[in-house]
């Protein structure tokens, strides 16, 4: 399968000096990396989504009234500011 990817500077300083040291083209190098990398990545779970919950918490009454009604929001403001 062919495709382009695109590397940060780092990456592709990193393959190329594997390319040279190892002698090999780069899609066998970016291949045997990847392989790896999977592999790593199936065992140690990272592969998986992990499933986050929020603890529900009761805060209160809102300080700021409902902002969707601008004439409310208004008039509330009014209110704070003649007391």
């Amino acid at each position: 399968m062919r495709t382009t990817l695109n590397l940060d500077d780092d990456v592709a300083i990193s393959l190329e000096r594997l390319r040279r040291t190892r002698r090999q083209s780069l899609s066998v190098i970016v291949n045997d990396l990847l392989r790896r990398g999977i592999t790593v990545a199936e065992r140690s779970g990272v592969a998986q989504r992990t499933r986050f919950e929020t603890a529900v918490a009761d805060s209160g009454r809102a300080l700021v009234p409902d902002v969707d009604d601008i004439a409310a929001a208004l008039e509330a403001l009014e209110v704070d500011q003649a007391q």
